[in-house]
């Protein structure tokens, strides 16, 4: 079907078709003395997972090499000049025949999916050449194929994995359930990730000019739904507020369908600091993650469309997040929604009480942000308690040795 999708003309399916076409060009190690441990992630949300764990890994065994696969060319495209791996492809589809190949091309020493990446002849082929394989922050449902009557076989590949890093307990529940008790729950690594963004997180002198001594609010990966109810509550926001945009889609079509929806703006690319707009428009990519610190609250974006863009980059800076109804699948989300730290809303009227209340009542604002703060605090060290594991498993087998 991706290859149908191509032909006529879908860019992500051709970028897919096109990147595998040489791929065992790049997947053959160049010197047979090099051990290597293998880093397997879908796109670009389970990249970020798995990079803390890649940066511990290069610190703590530099004698290992580093390759890095990707599923989709949306991660790929984006991290395939990566400093910290050796070697970055696509993985090859997963076939018997792929993945015996791939396993003899590489001297690994271990293997690293993470979350959702269940291929089964991958998982077979580590398992038959006594290649350890760990799963991060893995994350199932009860409503998933292994818990089924007719998953026996599914569930037998999954215990042919090493071990399993949870992001939950109901997931290592579920694993127990079936007899693998081989599970961690240690959260979500991009929580890690995450919070060493925020610390280490530049400044932007031209935006703190812009905000000057007003309160700001940020729209995050802000879709045509979303921009649809933002923009009227722009207009009637007050004057001691600030708006700053950032659409997930920068593309001029969509600028332009934006500026037709407001009056008092100033395009990033554009900016004079010192005029103070209602609305600054970012139309680049690569800030979002790290001017959330100089917001109030957030509004996440996507939640109209197929599933909420990621709210951690916001919350842990301490702010508050609302976002539309399309949240479930984010334990994260589920978890700050119960807890009163982010707010869900369906309609305009729901966006602006939200909105307003966050503007009106300090206290209300303050306890959401207090929530977002305590959540994370808890939530960062997925990746010692990783590198812990491993490092008493490498030692266990050193002794057996």
């Amino acid at each position: 079907m991706i290859h149908v999708a191509a032909a006529f003309g879908n860019k992500k399916a051709k970028l897919w078709r096109d990147g595998r076409k040489n791929q065992w060009d790049t997947l053959k190690q160049d010197n047979p003395d090099d051990q290597w441990v293998w880093m397997h992630v879908s796109s670009l949300g389970e990249f970020e997972q798995g990079l803390p764990v890649i940066e511990r890994l290069k610190e703590n065994y530099p004698q290992y090499k580093i390759l890095l696969t990707f599923f989709s060319p949306s991660g790929y495209e984006v991290k395939k000049n990566f400093p910290l791996a050796d070697k970055i492809a696509y993985m090859p589809t997963d076939t018997i025949d792929n993945a015996r190949r791939l396993v003899a091309n590489f001297n690994l020493k271990a293997a690293f999916f993470v979350k959702y990446e269940f291929w089964f002849n991958y998982i077979k082929t580590l398992k038959d050449n006594n290649i350890p394989l760990f799963y991060i922050s893995v994350i199932l449902r009860p409503s998933q194929y292994f818990f089924k009557p007719w998953g026996r076989w599914f569930r037998n590949r999954l215990r042919d994995v090493k071990y399993y890093f949870a992001q939950n307990e109901e997931t290592a529940n579920l694993l127990n359930s079936i007899g693998i008790e081989n599970v961690m729950v240690t959260g979500d690594t991009r929580f890690d990730r995450v919070y060493s963004i925020a610390q280490k997180a530049q400044r932007y002198p031209d935006v703190e000019r812009f905000i000057g001594s007003r309160k700001c609010i940020i729209a995050g990966s802000s879709w045509p739904s979303d921009e649809r109810l933002l923009c009227p509550f722009i207009e009637k926001m007050p004057d001691d507020y600030c708006f700053i945009m950032v659409p997930h889609d920068i593309s001029d079509s969509h600028v332009r369908q934006i500026e037709s929806q407001l009056n008092d703006y100033q395009l990033y690319t554009k900016l004079n600091p010192d005029v103070k707009s209602k609305v600054l428009l970012i139309n680049t990519i690569g800030m979002l993650s790290k001017i959330y610190r100089y917001a109030r609250f957030a509004y996440i974006g996507a939640g109209f469309y197929d599933g909420i863009h990621n709210i951690q980059e916001a919350i842990v800076f301490g702010v508050p997040v609302v976002f539309g109804p399309k949240y479930h699948d984010f334990e994260e989300a589920v978890d700050l929604v119960r807890l009163k730290g982010a707010f869900v809303i369906n309609n305009q009227n729901e966006l602006d009480n939200v909105f307003d209340r966050f503007i009106a009542d300090e206290g209300f604002y303050k306890d959401a942000s207090k929530v977002c703060d305590d959540y994370v605090a808890k939530k960062i060290g997925a990746t010692d308690m990783i590198m812990n594991v491993l490092e008493e498993i490498r030692k266990r087998n050193k002794e057996e040795k």
